[in-house]
């Protein structure tokens, strides 16, 4: 069935309540690549309950809502989801994200792209608790064969390189059951589990999870860039640009730039730097970055 790109456009901002504990947290920072050396102190940051930290990123997982979940369930939107692909997520903070939360979520699609072969829906949410705004994130879902209804084509969204050799670069592997993991936090996409599934999406096997790469680039950026210092980040955005698989090695790449946010490229490893993420991370006045 085509999406009917009128009907989700006008549909009606969908608000649902969010809460989330400790446990949430930590199972997040895990299913991410967390707590390994096990009792390194930075890592007990995210993965001990009595120094948790945050990563910004647990916002795309928090209370088990979710962006590209929400975008192709909207209402004039019914796909494939072996058709379905995550190409970007925007996350901005508004303050530091609580260890424990219980918030209001509103999501409402914003613009569905037509790029002749496929259609991109962008969804938006804005989550506050009682004390005012939490996060504010948006996704581009790519849903593959439902492009041609004469929509606006909508921006290319892919920065272009950065320019000389990067200031930093950086190594990160992941599991070999990364995704297995990861989708405990809900997202249940067979693309990620199942052999016969992904063959059909495409792929050889089962691939990892888009938002699992973005909070694993995030947390190595902020380790090795930041100090650990979850708080200083203000805006994380990417455009997924490839795909990673469990297992492999991701070459994090970073450039300070004279101004403006710090540029990041991810790539893997294992396939020759087949590229996985193209980024950007925007800190908090005053903070480092």
């Amino acid at each position: 069935m085509p999406i009917d790109a009128a009907r989700a456009l006008a549909a009606a901002p969908r608000s649902t309540r969010v809460s989330w504990d400790h446990k949430d947290v930590q199972l997040y920072h895990l299913g991410i690549g967390a707590g390994v050396p096990a009792t390194d102190p930075g890592e007990l940051r995210y993965t001990l309950e009595s120094r948790l930290h945050v990563l910004p990123a647990f916002a795309t997982v928090a209370g088990g809502a979710m962006d590209w979940a929400e975008a192709v369930s909207a209402p004039g939107v019914d796909v494939d989801l072996a058709a379905v692909l995550h190409a970007g997520q925007d996350l901005t903070v508004h303050r530091p994200l609580p260890v424990h939360g219980d918030a209001v979520r509103t999501s409402t699609v914003t613009a569905v792209h037509d790029k002749t072969n496929a259609a991109v829906v962008v969804l938006r949410a804005e989550v506050s608790d009682t004390d005012g705004p939490l996060w504010t994130s948006e996704a581009q879902v790519h849903v593959r064969g439902e492009g041609g209804f004469g929509g606006v084509r909508g921006p290319s969204g892919r920065p272009p390189a950065p320019e000389g050799p990067a200031d930093r670069v950086l190594e990160r592997r992941f599991r070999e059951d990364q995704a297995l993991l990861y989708r405990l936090n809900g997202d249940f996409n067979p693309l990620h589990a199942d052999p016969e599934f992904a063959r059909r999406a495409g792929f050889e096997r089962p691939v990892l999870h888009g938002l699992c790469s973005y909070g694993a680039v995030l947390k190595a950026v902020v380790d090795s860039h930041l100090g650990g210092e979850v708080i200083t980040v203000r805006r994380w955005a990417a455009r997924f640009t490839g795909v990673a698989y469990p297992g492999e090695t991701l070459r994090v790449s970073l450039w300070h730039g004279p101004a403006g946010p710090l540029r990041i490229e991810a790539t893997a490893v294992d396939r020759d730097d087949a590229p996985v993420l193209s980024a950007t991370l925007d800190t908090r006045a005053g903070d480092p970055g």
